[in-house]
């Protein structure tokens, strides 16, 4: 038995039953992480020392258990699994991918952490990112690029690349991303993973360092939907230290898991298959459509007639929100400060000279431009007018269905260089998940087969807090198909053979 191929669920009743311990996963998972992550680069930190201490401290509470009969034990009790470095942990490195938080200590948790925390989990590391959660391919990170598993020449996709890398490579059992605009479910697509994007408020965003207020949401990376929707169940909730978070019950979703789906409206956006789509990809995201239906439900094609407006209102909302929220490094309080200036808008200008690379400032500036006098009316509130409009697409469309379905990525994985060059091209690797983030809604990335031996995700998109449906959608599609079981081989070359499967 492959410990590191576990997934959370399995591991646990392991665990529980004794047949494994916590510290022969960790140390597991750890040995892995040593063996590929010179190739696969997915971890900023490591934390194998503190990981250790928990795992110890979990078998002592599992052994106490079953002494006890104690059946009531933390749901990730044991379980080795990765935060994204944009999500504070105390005392341990949280950069955001940036030189300007180089070696940065936070004085507390991020909510979703301590959820985690309070459930037991294993932290192994945080992983890469581009920097400020800005990519779509995790090379923008100051560090290192991550590499794919499943092609090591090629990207694994962003802004959460290194949580889906981590998690396809077997570093770890799974792990939290952030989406702001599809940083989420486009790596998890990319690496043949489960993707799941809440519906905005439904996660706590206090902890998580902010590029676009509106937008960020806390996600999970798993390698089923059953792990997602466990991990969910987690971390959802109110939390008064975020007046965003919404005051809802969260749904027993693990429950909500079935592979009956007959007679449930499926809606199939016509906008989200254009042009510039891999022809690969279209196959396959059509022929995991016929799954559907086949598996009962109705498909019905539906139109979202302002899909075309969510990338130039995503790049004026999003690098809006992104200047006004990295104003606060300045090299005053925390992070990186540029030495010997002598006066105060020299420390500033050279700190964040010095401290942001080329994305950020890009999209600072943008953002600077959208909000300044004479243009703010002109871009950055008709960008928000917009925004309305693509809500009300989503809403109109689910008067009729219960959930789209569509792409998650218009390509697979593109060779890494490809598209540094050309920020266009790399802004459109999104352009069927923006909307959604536009519109506060849920989505899940479910891997539906291969493409020039690369994985293509499906995408579900549900109403607000209606994660419980996309949920038993994308379960029910994963259990009727093999990909899910599928893992990379870690080989370079032009596509890896699926093992697994």
């Amino acid at each position: 038995m492959e410990l590191t191929s576990l997934t959370i669920l399995e591991a646990g009743r392991l665990l529980r039953r004794g047949e494994v311990s916590a510290v022969e996963l960790t140390e597991s998972v750890l040995d892995r992480i040593v063996a590929v992550d010179n190739q696969v680069r997915a971890f900023l930190t490591l934390t194998p020392e503190l990981a250790l201490e928990q795992a110890r401290a979990a078998d002592e509470r599992l052994t106490a258990a079953r002494r006890s009969g104690e059946g009531d034990l933390p749901a990730l009790l044991g379980i080795p699994m990765a935060v994204k470095d944009v999500l504070c942990t105390e005392g341990v490195p949280t950069t955001c991918g940036s030189r300007i938080l180089e070696g940065f200590l936070p004085p507390y948790d991020a909510t979703v952490v301590a959820r985690l925390e309070q459930a037991g989990y294993v932290l192994l590391g945080k992983t890469n990112t581009d920097e400020f959660a800005m990519g779509s391919s995790t090379e923008n990170s100051a560090y290192f690029p991550t590499r794919n598993p499943w092609d090591l020449s090629r990207v694994p996709g962003g802004s959460s690349g290194g949580s889906a890398a981590a998690v396809a490579a077997h570093e770890a059992l799974g792990a939290l991303g952030t989406d702001t605009g599809g940083s989420v479910r486009q790596p998890a697509a990319l690496c043949g993973v489960v993707g799941l994007k809440p519906t905005y408020g439904r996660v706590s965003r206090y902890g998580l360092v902010a590029f676009a207020s509106s937008l960020d949401q806390v996600g999970t990376l798993t390698r089923d939907v059953a792990d997602s929707a466990l991990l969910l169940s987690i971390i959802a909730g109110h939390d008064a230290q975020d007046s965003t978070c919404v005051d809802l019950p969260v749904p027993n979703y693990l429950e909500a898991l079935s592979p009956e789906i007959a007679g449930l409206r499926i809606g199939v956006p016509e906008e989200y298959f254009g042009p510039g789509m891999d022809p690969g990809v279209e196959a396959t995201v059509r022929e995991a459509l016929g799954q559907l239906e086949a598996l009962g439900a109705r498909l019905e094609r539906v139109s979202l007639p302002h899909t075309s407006y969510a990338l130039p209102v995503y790049y004026l909302i999003a690098p809006a929100e992104a200047s006004s929220n990295l104003a606060r490094y300045d090299g005053v309080k925390y992070g990186h400060a540029a030495p010997g200036a002598d006066e105060l808008w020299e420390l500033y200008k050279r700190t964040r000279g010095e401290g942001f690379g080329a994305e950020v400032k890009r999209r600072i500036m943008l953002g600077t431009y959208a909000l300044s006098a004479g243009y703010y009316d002109a871009f950055y509130l008709k960008a928000q007018k917009v925004r309305t409009l693509i809500r009300q697409d989503f809403d109109r469309a689910f008067e009729k269905v219960d959930v789209l379905a569509a792409p998650t990525s218009p390509t697979v994985a593109f060779p890494i260089g490809a598209r540094v060059e050309d920020p266009l091209q790399m802004y459109l690797s999104d352009i069927y998940t923006l909307s959604l983030n536009l519109a506060g809604l849920c989505g899940i990335s479910v891997p539906c087969g291969f493409a020039d031996g690369l994985p293509v995700g499906l995408q579900i998109l549900g109403r607000a807090f209606d994660e419980a449906t996309i949920l038993r959608v994308a379960y029910a599609y994963e259990q009727s198909t093999p990909w899910h079981t599928c893992h990379p081989s870690l080989s370079v070359g032009q596509g890896a053979d699926p093992a697994g499967c």
